[in-house]
């Protein structure tokens, strides 16, 4: 938090380096060790922005100039009919960016996913096909590692096999899931990573860094973000300065004006060291399994799937409905059990649990294990008190 405070006194801003030079360097330094997680043994590129949804649209912008360079100056007239690919269990900010940068959301093809919200390979060689046989041209694959409600890891290495085959941009959006890089025991769920074009990693999420801190990160050294981005403003970018001018990192983001967000992670991963927040991580995941195995031991509770990551998904179902077998009149009434319970936990102020429908699963509640700070006795309260407040439905 104290960075935080920090960057919001100092006010300051990451468009040129003489502005802001040693937040510039400290971004740089965070980049480059975020990539070195990754596997780019060779480096990159990236920066720091305004939540995964812009860092997932910049990977999307970033592919369309890599495959069409004319677009940004001739405009979409010079380009074919271009198709993302993305799974049914993606993020919308996927759909928001193919609305904002011009392609229309109907040509975002969603890939099947399977029954623990995982993109299924071969139907992604599917959706490429069909999209070749309409006579348009597949550019973009975005895989996601932590969906957001199953918190699923798509099939990074057999995803990336198909993109090298189809010369395809594969993005990854770990904005959840790439915490687990700081984790020796749990990043084989990114297994794979270290071959795709592009990642999204926000730091704000299970690191616990504050708002916001949000990474976007690119393989390409070639300077692609900058010659995709950089508008040459005149009164900014000089090119004769006598420092290195690719430390004005300004030319190549969207943004003009840019917090130096990459501070929060610097400040934090000094204050407390690589294997504190790789404890974060295991101890977020530890905690996540004690809430798996009380919903197992208790009456009236129901795991939906056993969870890859901190995301836990279950039932509660009151004793009224336990005599009623598993089939449609039971998910009928279920589906009204979670909104009442919800409604009376935020009104008694005790809790926040989310729930939702999916597919064909009536309203569950979906708790997410993030804080360094829960303890056991926290997540027996959550069940404790889902109990109390739905007992009598």
């Amino acid at each position: 938090m104290v960075a935080s405070f920090i960057t919001e006194a100092i006010k300051t801003s990451l468009y040129t380096y003489e502005v802001a030079p040693v937040f510039t360097l400290m971004e740089d330094a965070v980049l480059k060790k975020m990539m070195e997680m990754i596997g780019w043994e060779e480096g990159g590129d990236g920066l720091f922005n305004p939540g995964g949804s812009m860092s997932n649209m910049y990977a999307v912008n970033l592919a369309r100039y890599r495959f069409c360079p004319d677009l940004k100056e001739v405009g979409l007239y010079s380009a074919p009919r271009l198709v993302l690919l993305t799974s049914q269990e993606s993020h919308y900010s996927i759909s928001k960016a193919a609305a904002l940068l011009g392609f229309g959301t109907k040509n975002v093809y969603m890939v099947p996913s399977d029954d623990r919200g995982k993109m299924i390979p071969s139907a992604l060689e599917e959706k490429i096909h069909l999209a070749q046989s309409e006579g348009a041209v597949p550019f973009f694959v975005n895989a996601t590692a932590g969906t957001t409600v199953f918190g699923a890891f798509d099939p990074i290495d057999e995803i990336a096999s198909i993109c090298e085959k189809h010369n395809l941009w594969l993005h990854v959006d770990a904005c959840w899931g790439g915490a687990v890089l700081m984790s020796k025991k749990h990043k084989h769920l990114l297994k794979g990573i270290q071959r795709v074009n592009s990642v999204a990693w926000n730091p704000h999420k299970m690191l616990m860094a504050t708002l916001q801190c949000s990474a976007f990160l690119v393989r390409d050294k070639s300077s692609l973000l900058q010659r995709c981005h950089s508008a040459q403003a005149s009164y900014l970018f000089q090119q004769d300065k006598f420092y290195d001018v690719s430390y004005d990192t300004g030319d190549k983001s969207v943004q003009c004006s840019r917090k130096p967000d990459a501070f929060k992670l610097w400040l934090m991963w000094k204050a407390l060291g690589t294997n504190e927040l790789e404890q974060r991580v295991n101890r977020a995941l530890t905690m996540a399994r004690y809430l798996v195995q009380e919903i197992k031991k208790r009456e009236g509770f129901h795991l939906i799937m056993e969870p890859e990551f901190a995301n836990v998904c279950f039932w509660y179902i009151p004793p009224s409905l336990r005599n009623i077998p598993h089939g449609p009149e039971l998910q009928k009434k279920l589906h009204t059990v979670a909104p009442v319970v919800k409604e009376r936990m935020m009104k008694r102020g005790s809790m926040m649990i989310g729930y939702q429908a999916h597919g064909d699963k009536a309203n569950f509640f979906r708790m997410v294990v993030i804080s360094p700070q829960v303890k056991r006795q926290d997540l027996d309260f959550v069940l404790d008190e889902i109990h109390n407040l739905g007992k009598d439905l």
